[in-house]
């Protein structure tokens, strides 16, 4: 993943593209998750979580785009996260992607045309395309840390998972082994 540590960031986007499946074969299905840590146990429970089904409590972190199948063009999903309004309560976010295993085990390597870019205005903070994980089936892509003058600073790392998405929503802000 190229990135460049970055600090006092205020608004982020996250997005996702992906080819759809062949014809005949499941759609192809990648969701953004964001978690939520409070101050108080940053590496604990997740305090809420936002994704295709659940929306952030104060409207700080939404999504903007979902997509369920990869078609159409650019990025098929996008999330913004507007730290520099969310309340002195949190302080991580960690963002990552998962992929939708309805239809069986599904892996990034068997999806075609995988991306992630994480973007502050027109200034790229990462890009990735999921091959150092292509055998996972979710991702963590960013983490987003509070400092103790308040300023979010960025942390760009891809870490691969095996598991379906709540399980991966569940342990995705542990820390790295």
């Amino acid at each position: 993943m190229m990135s460049t540590p970055n600090k006092d960031i205020e608004k982020v986007e996250v997005r996702v593209k992906w080819d759809p499946s062949a014809a005949g074969e499941p759609a192809n299905d990648l969701d953004i998750i964001a978690a939520t840590y409070g101050t108080d146990a940053p590496y604990g429970s997740p305090a809420y979580l936002v994704h295709f089904d659940s929306r952030s409590p104060d409207g700080t972190i939404t999504l903007n785009r979902d997509s369920r199948t990869g078609q159409g063009f650019g990025f098929d999903e996008v999330m913004t996260l507007e730290l520099d309004r969310l309340s002195d309560a949190y302080a991580r976010v960690v963002v990552g992607v998962a992929i939708q295993q309805r239809d069986g085990r599904k892996t990034f390597d068997r999806i075609e045309h995988t991306a992630v870019q994480i973007r502050e205005g027109y200034t790229t903070l990462a890009e990735d395309d999921f091959s150092s994980v292509g055998s996972a089936t979710a991702a963590v892509v960013a983490e987003f840390v509070r400092d103790s003058s308040g300023s979010w600073g960025f942390r760009g790392a891809v870490r691969g998972f095996d598991g379906d998405p709540d399980a991966f929503a569940s342990v995705m802000g542990s820390r790295a082994g």
